[in-house]
């Protein structure tokens, strides 16, 4: 394949009679039907909040088409880097606007393929306004011809491949504008943010919790994380490092973000001290759903996400997994469920967590681990074995030792800010009020 030419070498000498502009392009939004308007509105509004801070002048729809005018073209990296962090985007066409007709089209369409220089190519039109005065063929062929004519005299190999170029020049008409472009930036699809409602995440520092994340953030899923750790040993780090540097790289996707840190040292000895071995893990991980259970309350979320893939490890097999659930009287979404940890790990580089979670760090579940883990466990085994502890008493113990820390992403910088929220307070005085006041009526009896 020709060396294609960077975005500065693209943009030099070109007419003058072009305007730098990006062409954002959506695919699912176009099936919302009757609520098309409102995820548009919500992607606009991403849209400029990701740009706030450059956009000197309001974006344009139309035809489908969200329209960025790109005020220097020392900023078009930047710009580009940030929208690709803007769910509901297919993808980013880096455009020129041409004033004029087809002459002046072509003009910048053989001055931009003469800079990138493909070995192969093809022009795709389309065409929403026909005052232009011809049809997507006849551009396809005119403004082909000339670019191959222009080719040519640099490199006598060139040739148009319609199936599988190496470049595709894109020309599109729409209502009175012009434009064309062979470069674009991928989007990272999905619906806007803050479009499906929240969820509470349980975020381990692994591979997985940080995946499973940015999948539910992918469908408008605003997250709120919460975080499980223990004492870090002399070999590895504190989880809540890492914890901490993952919600930084997710939070860019939905703008905000509150985590959660709870202790759960003292709530792992007394499982091990009063429940049976075997069952241990799956204790660990009924409690921080129960704990997570009481998050949600408090956030007004509509479930719990995890990291599970089925059967992956000991404790995600189908049987453990109904065991866990048992109780809690929200929805769990495990969107990892059927991928395997190659599909995980390569999503995990894509995004930017793949590195985090490759750092050594202390992982709460591991510790004690039992000899030999129950793989087909039985909701009722787990009701037994959570008989011989204060259940109510270790929730209110992680709910009392919890922090938090609120994350905010705008003008291209994330602030972080430390403080439970003030509903958290309340609901915890709320609980012990309540836990007082049975402990008082059962003395009484």
């Amino acid at each position: 394949m020709a060396e294609q030419a960077s975005l500065q070498q693209i943009t030099q000498a070109l007419p003058e009679a072009a305007k730098r502009v990006l062409v954002l392009h959506y695919h699912e939004i176009w099936l919302k039907g009757g609520n098309k308007r409102f995820f548009r509105s919500r992607l606009v509004a991403a849209i400029k909040r990701s740009l706030e801070d450059i956009l000197p002048c309001p974006l344009e729809i139309i035809a489908d088409r969200l329209l960025v005018p790109v005020p220097h073209e020392s900023l078009l990296p930047v710009m580009v880097e940030r929208l690709q962090k803007v769910f509901g985007l297919a993808y980013i066409g880096i455009a020129w606007e041409v004033a004029g007709g087809i002459p002046e089209l072509t003009r910048c369409a053989c001055r931009l393929m003469e800079r990138i220089n493909p070995r192969s190519f093809a022009v795709r039109a389309k065409i929403s306004d026909r005052s232009i005065g011809a049809g997507s063929m006849e551009i396809e062929r005119e403004v082909g011809r000339e670019i191959l004519a222009t080719l040519r005299p640099i490199r006598n190999d060139v040739r148009v491949d319609l199936t599988e170029p190496e470049v595709t020049c894109q020309v599109e008409v729409v209502p009175g504008k012009v434009l064309v472009y062979a470069e674009r930036a991928e989007g990272p699809g999905g619906l806007p943010a803050a479009t499906g409602g929240r969820l509470v995440m349980l975020l381990s520092g692994g591979f997985d919790s940080g995946v499973a994340a940015y999948k539910m953030m992918r469908r408008g899923v605003h997250l709120i994380f919460v975080h499980f750790y223990g004492s870090a040993s002399p070999a590895s780090g504190p989880s809540t490092a890492i914890a901490e540097r993952m919600v930084r790289v997710l939070t860019p996707y939905q703008f905000t973000s509150r985590l959660y840190l709870v202790p759960f040292d003292s709530i792992q000895r007394q499982i091990v001290a009063g429940a049976p071995e075997n069952l241990r893990v799956l204790l660990y991980r009924r409690l921080m759903a129960r704990i997570s259970r009481e998050i949600c309350r408090v956030e007004r979320a509509l479930g719990i996400v995890t990291g599970d893939s089925v059967s992956q490890v000991a404790s995600q097999t189908l049987h453990n997994l109904a065991s866990i659930d048992r109780g809690i009287d929200v929805p769990v979404y495990r969107p990892l469920a059927g991928d395997d940890k190659e599909e995980i790990l390569r999503l995990a580089r894509r995004i930017g967590t793949y590195e985090i979670s490759c750092e050594p760090f202390e992982d709460c579940c591991p510790r004690f681990m039992p000899r030999s883990p129950a793989i087909f466990s039985s909701p009722e085994q787990l009701d037994r074995a959570e008989q011989g502890l204060d259940v109510a008493a270790l929730v209110t113990i992680g709910l009392e030792g919890a922090r938090a820390a609120e994350f905010k992403y705008e003008r291209g910088h994330l602030t972080r800010r430390e403080g439970l929220p003030r509903r958290f307070e309340k609901f915890l005085a709320h609980r012990k009020a309540m836990a007082s006041g049975l402990s008082s009526r059962a003395a009484d009896t």
